[in-house]
């Protein structure tokens, strides 16, 4: 990625910069951004996963390290934002993010607060990803805009009437949890319905259970004949080469992520959905399908202008997003 150079000035200073902070489970990405949505010195490293303290501690020396940057380019940084993989309860600013080492209700925001010479805010990476997507991406533009994200599991970032929706308890989004079954399974109650029948985890989950009943698929070779290891992008690439077992289980989840889609659409009347994670490098046996049954389920008139797209900013989004919630936060925003 390009370094960063002169780009927005004011007044009496150089460049002025965003900074943005993408944590996941075992990643760190880290950038800059011009006012413009500009991306310069974008890196990547890995997770610091020893305890809570030192992941926290890994992300305030990223920000520092990009404010250093933004001085060497003449300039500096005026605000940040972090994105988790998880709840940021914004009135106190602890996070609940079960994938990183001791995240779970950790004072995040009040460990950076001091630990760094500008204004940083703290956002679940859902928030950043329909962010991103609104500002640079699949929805530029859109004030009404949801952000899909199917992978191991499932969750959903929501812009309605140019703003985040961020519910009561800041757990806005949980669409996993989406009940779109009549019998309840034990699963359901750790994941969702929605997650468990239509998440990445869902497909392999579906997959190995025929396959151990007997059925015979390209899946088995694919996966090196062990069962045990056909994942989502085994089924993906067994339903390319028209493997019957294989293209059922993909319509199957098609249709599924487009009912729960489609009470999406009927509730809160976006003008663009994002698909957006793992299992949407799949999007060449999801993406039709899915737009037809969301016209057979949602509310006709919701559904009648819907823009349902792919995500362009891929594993970025989450980084663009931090890039504009940070110039936000630099406008009291």
């Amino acid at each position: 990625m390009r370094k960063a150079k002169k780009r927005e000035m004011t007044a009496g200073e150089g460049p002025l910069f965003a900074a943005g902070v993408d944590v996941g489970g075992t990643k760190v990405s880290t950038a800059l951004f011009d006012s413009g949505g500009r991306m310069f010195a974008r890196a990547k490293q890995p997770l610091d996963r020893g305890s809570g303290e030192a992941a926290a501690g890994q992300v305030a020396r990223v920000l520092r390290e990009l404010g250093e940057e933004a001085v060497r380019a003449g300039g500096r940084v005026k605000a940040a934002a972090v994105c988790v993989p998880g709840i940021v309860y914004q009135a106190d600013g602890l996070v609940w993010a079960p994938n990183v080492p001791g995240w779970i209700h950790f004072p995040l925001q009040g460990r950076l607060e001091g630990a760094v010479p500008f204004p940083v805010l703290i956002e679940s990476d859902r928030a950043a990803y329909v962010s991103g997507e609104a500002w640079r991406g699949a929805a530029r533009g859109a004030r009404d805009a949801v952000f899909l994200a199917v992978g191991t599991g499932i969750g959903a970032g929501i812009i309605s009437g140019g703003r985040l929706i961020r519910g009561a308890e800041d757990i806005s989004g949980a669409v996993g949890w989406f009940a779109l079954r009549p019998e309840f399974r034990e699963e359901y109650a750790e994941m969702g319905c929605f997650e468990a029948e239509a998440s990445g985890t869902g497909v392999s989950r579906r997959a190995r259970h025929l396959l151990e009943s007997g059925v015979s698929s390209e899946m088995i070779r694919l996966a090196g004949g062990r069962i045990a290891d056909v994942t989502a992008e085994t089924v993906a690439a067994a339903a390319r080469l028209n493997d019957p077992p294989a293209r059922a289980i993909m319509a199957e989840t098609a249709s599924t992520l487009a009912m729960g889609i489609a009470n999406i659409v009927s509730l809160l009347n976006p003008k663009v959905i994002v698909l957006g994670g793992g299992l949407f490098q799949a999007a060449d046996l999801l993406l039709e399908p899915i737009r037809k049954e969301i016209k057979k389920w949602a509310q006709p008139l919701a559904a009648k202008d819907l823009e349902v797209a792919v995500s362009t900013l891929g594993e970025d989004a989450g980084l663009y997003g931090c890039g504009k919630l940070a110039w936000d936060l630099s406008k009291g925003e």
